[in-house]
């Protein structure tokens, strides 16, 4: 179309309030994670490249580093994402990230519930909630990935800053939503300070109750506006 700027034509409109809503889910990403990695033993339940790197190390003799955390963070994500891939077939948009925050905020309860009543001592403590953590965050993954804005995926670092870097003017590049990826790398930032602050001085379940907080406002927000996106 005459006149139309190329650029706008490949970036549309996108709906405001789920970029809002997938950057406080990004937050959350960076709470559970400093959670799993500060008190957990050194696990990601959040970024799964962590964990094949740890695998890799346990693998190869490192010694005091067990490949069991690293092996129930990765099942349990990709259990979540399993669900998550599910929910996506009969849901999409709004809806699915209302249903697919609604179903995480109930392993993140189980969570916050095990920590408070047992801390995070003793290994199996620590495994059930790797698993949940793990799932939650799988779940939260599979939403974001079919929603489909871009440099939004809630966990995906490595390729945000990659992006940034790639996509920049200097590099002859369209510097698309630079913006954007600030924010996406600010908010995991942020998610992993609070979340880091809250573990190391006060406790599990503080942190852990944070992210829930973001978790369900977000469902709550979604619920709100209603199902005006139905699948």
């Amino acid at each position: 179309m005459p006149g139309t700027n190329p650029a706008e034509a490949e970036e549309p409109a996108e709906p405001r309030d789920l970029v809002v809503l997938l950057l406080a889910l990004t937050v959350v990403s960076g709470v559970v994670d400093a959670v799993s990695f500060l008190g957990l033993g050194d696990v990601f339940v959040a970024n799964m490249t962590g964990n094949l790197v740890f695998f890799g190390f346990a693998a190869a003799g490192q010694i005091g580093h067990s490949i069991l955390p690293s092996l129930t963070a990765i099942a349990a994500f990709l259990v979540g994402a399993f669900t998550g891939g599910r929910l996506s077939r009969r849901a999409h948009g709004r809806v699915l990230l209302r249903r697919a925050t609604m179903l995480q905020a109930v392993p993140v309860t189980l969570a916050v519930v095990v920590s408070a009543i047992f801390g995070n001592s003793g290994r199996p403590v620590a495994e059930v909630l790797i698993v949940l953590l793990g799932f939650a965050m799988g779940l939260q993954n599979a939403a974001a990935r079919e929603i489909g804005l871009a440099d939004l995926q809630t966990t995906v670092f490595t390729r945000t800053v990659t992006a940034l870097a790639a996509d920049a003017k200097p590099a002859g590049g369209k510097g698309s939503r630079p913006g954007r990826k600030l924010t996406v790398i600010g908010a995991i930032l942020l998610g992993a300070f609070a979340g880091g602050l809250l573990q190391l001085h006060v406790a599990t379940w503080a942190a852990l109750t944070l992210a829930l907080a973001l978790i369900v406002t977000v469902s709550v927000v979604l619920r709100l506006r209603g199902d005006d996106d139905a699948a």
